[in-house]
């Protein structure tokens, strides 16, 4: 069983955000994996949501760079990174969506397994304002004081905009607003969400979803050599139109493939439907 593979064993979780909450106990229930957080483990220097660091890489290799930092520091053989990004809907350009990464490595069985899903349900938001009441109103509307806020302002011969974070209470929000406009080379600042999972809930739940998403993974193993992480690597379209019977841009099929083998295996109708609504032909709803 692909359980005996972990049981027992430490995965190290390069975080400084709290993301153990959620994913700590996903692995132990379904893998029986201890993880541990290390310590004064810094995950700002691969890039903050504030932009003050930039993102060294793409989402999946920069969530690969903390994960095998995370292993050299601890000198253990598993280790488990997240990455996060927030970024327009591919159809919906004016909805904002959140991408979420979970990466995990296994030296000893040279595993590299990475879960992902993509949710519209995120409060990721920002707003320029010039006062107290517009802070406070874009507060209510994001979820505050549980999901935390940023304040960023230009200030007089500054070469860098100062920031505040973790604005979590209405006494902290006066207090950065105030400051902020007191001090801003235009009256002005910048609001936005703080999307830090440890002060964004709805994040936090996402991340969770993709952490489940890599566990369904890691439990699924190669019919050929059994090595945990068969799955999907390629979809093929043309579900049939219910109507006409001609091929539309819906998945038919799916590939499966293992990362050690490469054995391959096709699987049809994957969403459990042998033909496509009409509506969503070309031919029949031109």
């Amino acid at each position: 069983m692909v359980q005996d593979l972990f049981n027992s064993r430490v995965a190290v979780l390069a975080t400084m955000h709290h993301k153990e909450k959620v994913i700590a106990p996903l692995f132990q229930e379904t893998l029986g994996i201890n993880v541990r957080v290390p310590e004064n483990f810094n995950t700002d220097v691969f890039g903050t949501f504030t932009r003050e660091i930039k993102r060294p890489d793409t989402q999946i290799i920069t969530a690969k760079l903390k994960a095998k930092a995370a292993l050299e520091i601890t000198g253990e053989t598993m280790a488990i990174a997240s990455e996060g990004s927030f970024l327009p809907h591919p159809s919906f350009p004016y909805i904002y969506g959140n991408r979420e990464i979970v990466v995990f490595l296994d030296q000893e069985q040279e595993l590299e397994i990475i879960g992902e899903i993509f949710s519209t349900e995120t409060n990721f938001q920002h707003q320029v304002i010039n006062n107290l009441s517009d802070a406070e109103k874009f507060a209510q509307k994001v979820g505050f004081p549980e999901h935390g806020l940023v304040v960023w302002f230009e200030k007089l011969n500054a070469e860098h905009p100062e920031i505040i974070k973790g604005i979590n209470s209405q006494e902290e929000l006066q207090k950065a607003v105030n400051f902020a406009l007191n001090n801003s080379l235009d009256g002005s600042l910048h609001i936005e969400t703080d999307m830090r999972a440890l002060y964004n809930p709805t994040r936090m739940e996402n991340i969770k979803k993709a952490t489940q998403e890599l566990l369904n993974k890691i439990t699924s193993c190669c019919p050929k050599c059994h090595t945990p992480g068969f799955s999907v690597t390629d979809t093929i379209k043309g579900l049939p139109c219910e109507l006409c019977h001609q091929p539309t841009d819906l998945t038919i099929a799916v590939i499966y493939q293992c990362q050690k083998c490469n054995f391959q295996e096709q699987k049809f109708y994957p969403q459990g439907q042998e033909f496509a609504n009409p509506g969503l032909c070309s031919y029949c709803n031109p």
